[in-house]
């Protein structure tokens, strides 16, 4: 059964949008600046209002209190919240000192004052303190998109072995059609509200004709799992 399952789901401009993301999977979007991406995200951890439904197995987010739901389908955004003046305070679930070392950190980063940190350093903290909840869905807009080529490399290893250890579902926001390659089973492009497969867009901005075919979406369509399967 999908970890995660989207059907009608709608917020502002973007949807309706079916999908299914199975457990173990990563399914990548791109699309222009503006076109949603991160309403999706946002919809979809109930961060934002939206209507139609998202499911973690069988269980409705509707009927999940909001916190228990955003702990295990957790957004890790560009630029993440901070609220101490050090970095240890926000990792109330501890931190493996390995992670730190595998994202090119010291162990003394814990004791960094967060104003002290880089755009970069802070964006591998926020990313590895939403690991150490082992949250079943990532829902990741741009975790690479402050980072040099090292560290990009690092934070697209770290997340390939998070999901496939834990058997996570992973929504990866790219601008980088390179990377989307390197780290998705599936790609989708969000154009006009909808999600088409990557590689369907004619040259005049305009979705080619051709449905979702089996483990696709799109919008207004069924969600399938992996096998085709609907749901």
């Amino acid at each position: 059964m999908p970890a995660l399952v989207l059907h009608q789901l709608r917020t502002r401009h973007v949807g309706p949008i079916d999908l299914a993301i199975g457990a173990g999977e990563c399914v990548c979007i791109r699309g222009a600046s503006g076109s949603g991406k991160s309403l999706l995200l946002r919809a979809i951890a109930d961060l934002d209002p939206h209507q139609g439904e998202a499911r973690l197995d069988t269980r409705a987010c509707a009927a999940i209190p909001a916190p228990q739901w955003r702990r295990q389908v957790a957004l890790v955004m560009a630029e993440g919240q901070w609220w101490a003046e050090t970095v240890r305070p926000h990792f109330a679930d501890g931190c493996d000192p390995a992670w730190l070392d595998r994202l090119g950190l010291p162990a003394e980063a814990l004791d960094w004052e967060v104003a002290r940190c880089s755009t970069g350093e802070r964006q591998r903290l926020a990313l590895l303190r939403t690991l150490m909840r082992q949250p079943a869905v990532l829902l990741l807009d741009e975790p690479t998109g402050n980072l040099d080529a090292d560290s990009t490399a690092r934070v697209e290893a770290v997340l390939d072995d998070y999901r496939r250890e834990h058997a996570a579902a992973l929504l990866w926001v790219s601008h980088d059609p390179r990377q989307a390659a390197r780290v998705a089973q599936r790609r989708f492009v969000l154009a006009d509200g909808r999600l088409v497969e990557d590689g369907r867009l004619v040259e005049d901005g305009e979705i080619e004709s051709t449905g979702a075919g089996k483990g696709e979406a799109a919008g207004g369509g069924e969600a399938t799992d992996a096998a085709g399967a609907a749901w």
